[in-house]
């Protein structure tokens, strides 16, 4: 089944169960999935899941930093719907990689590209994030590879 399908799918079910965090969250996920298909001009065709993944990814992120800043300002309870928010998009993602596995796809990488200093941060991030596709964190990537660079 397309991921876009399943979300639609789902959105439905919780609709019907009563439970309007979620329907509220996938109907959030289901405008995001529009406007990029809307943006690239793929409205008929619609987007292949990996975009659809992309487009996950980015929510989650947005909800991982909203929730930061509603720590920072003392909001628990914002904190908490944002994170329960994230928690329902990541449902949609693949499963994604630990620490210790992404730190060997790095490792794997920079001896590949011979990468020996800062300057070449760029290409290994670009090199792993190909590999690895929606499976980790940019952030986690990008902080990784300095690590592996310094």
């Amino acid at each position: 089944m397309a991921l876009k399908q399943r979300i639609q799918d789902d959105l439905k079910a919780a609709l019907l169960s009563g439970d309007r965090f979620a329907g509220e969250t996938l109907r959030g996920l289901k405008a995001a999935i529009l406007n990029e298909e809307v943006a690239q001009g793929k409205r008929d065709d619609g987007l292949d899941d990996a975009t659809i993944e992309q487009i996950i990814a980015k929510e989650v992120k947005k909800r991982n930093e909203a929730a930061a800043l509603y720590d920072q300002n003392n909001r628990q309870d914002s904190a908490a719907d944002e994170r329960h928010e994230a928690e329902i998009l990541m449902i949609y993602l693949p499963k994604q990689l630990s620490e210790a596995e992404l730190k060997t796809v790095v490792d794997a990488k920079v001896r590949e590209l011979g990468a020996t200093d800062a300057k070449m941060m760029g290409q290994v991030i670009g090199a792993v994030k190909k590999d690895v596709g929606n499976t980790a964190d940019g952030g986690m990537i990008a902080r990784l590879v300095k690590a592996a660079l310094s």
